[in-house]
């Protein structure tokens, strides 16, 4: 019976830190709100989100597979999300020709899909890192 419980904790968990994750990026990104764009459609800031969603879930896999308590894996989940943010905001600092915010705002797919790929990218990196 432990198993079965023990991955309904993770599970449980795993839900808490992407939902925590999601808010703290929704004060992140100040030049729209995620939800709403997503509800009218905005493809690109579906993409972005998306990516940070898979990416928070691939960093917590690593923190499961590699942690010995819930605890660990919290901690970890935890710091790889604030590494998640780090990426994004060098994301933003970086294309200098153009904000990456107004870009996804304005549904620019190619931007949009570019976030996903940083997200997701970065999570493998910061992933293996917790090993």
């Amino acid at each position: 019976m432990e198993p079965f419980l023990m991955t309904l904790a993770y599970f449980v968990i795993a839900i808490f830190v992407v939902l925590i994750g999601l808010v703290v990026f929704e004060f992140i990104t100040t030049k729209y709100k995620d939800w709403e764009e997503i509800g009218s459609g905005n493809q690109a800031v579906a993409l972005s989100i998306s990516g940070k969603i898979i990416g928070i879930c691939i960093i917590l896999s690593f923190a499961i597979y590699n942690s010995l308590t819930i605890w660990d894996t919290i901690i970890w989940g935890a710091y790889g999300v604030v590494l998640q943010m780090v990426a994004y905001l060098l994301f933003e600092l970086f294309t200098r020709s153009f904000s990456v915010g107004s870009k996804l705002k304005e549904n620019n797919m190619a931007v949009g899909i570019v976030s996903m790929g940083v997200s997701i990218g970065l999570a493998f990196v910061i992933g293996a890192s917790i090993t």
